[in-house]
């Protein structure tokens, strides 16, 4: 039962993490015009269709074996044609930015929650504070980790499309080795006994969950 309640308090949080995080991409998407992600079966709250064998777990397990101090991962992409956008350049800003939106909104909700712990048990509400703790962590931490401006990161296509085109294009082009940066550093964390990922990104982090708790009403 204790092996259970493990995966319970983990894997749900990161279930709807990461399935809100790219059905939002995709339904933003949709409003702006490109139908890619819907016709795809890629709007959707079905986990399964946004879980990517090696970001969603070969990645986080390897980084978890290793001590990184970040635990790394990403779901499927959603399919997003930006050449069908009404207006491509600012509407991708909303789209690539509507995934960490969506995070920071789960982190608000996950705060809120926890002002109903005294409607169950001790033990159920004990499960509980700890699944939406973890809920809140887990989601500020994506949404600002995958605002790191570099692309194919949510941040880079971000900065791509509000930057000037002297930056956008340089930038832009970093895009298909974006990734083994992004895990490279993460791996070289542990071996350095220093990592710049979490240098980088623990301030903001530990600031937005204190907003947060305070917006909540829980300080």
């Amino acid at each position: 039962m204790d092996l259970f309640l493990r995966i319970l308090i983990f894997g749900v949080p990161i279930l709807i993490a990461i399935t809100l995080h790219e059905a939002a991409h995709g339904y933003v998407a949709l409003m702006f015009g490109d139908d890619t992600a819907k016709r795809l079966g890629r709007v959707t709250l079905n986990p399964i269709r946004h879980i990517d064998p090696i970001g969603t777990i070969l990645i986080p397990g390897v980084l978890l074996i290793t001590g990184s101090p970040i635990l790394f991962g990403y779901a499927k992409p959603v399919p997003v044609n930006f050449g069908r956008l009404r207006h491509p350049r600012i509407d991708s800003v909303y789209v690539a930015g509507a995934g960490p939106g969506m995070n920071m909104l789960l982190a608000f909700i996950s705060a809120l929650l926890m002002h109903f712990l005294g409607f169950f048990s001790a033990e159920v509400a004990l499960v509980l504070k700890e699944m939406l703790t973890l809920s809140l962590f887990l989601n500020v931490t994506l949404a600002v980790f995958n605002m790191i401006p570099l692309p194919p990161l949510d941040g880079g296509r971000v900065a791509v499309g509000l930057l000037p085109d002297v930056l956008a294009r340089p930038l832009a082009r970093t895009e298909p080795y974006g990734i083994f940066i992004i895990f490279g550093l993460l791996l070289m964390g542990p071996l350095l006994g220093f990592s710049i990922i979490s240098w980088l990104i623990k301030g903001p982090i530990e600031s937005i969950v204190e907003f947060i708790a305070l917006l909540a009403g829980l300080s």
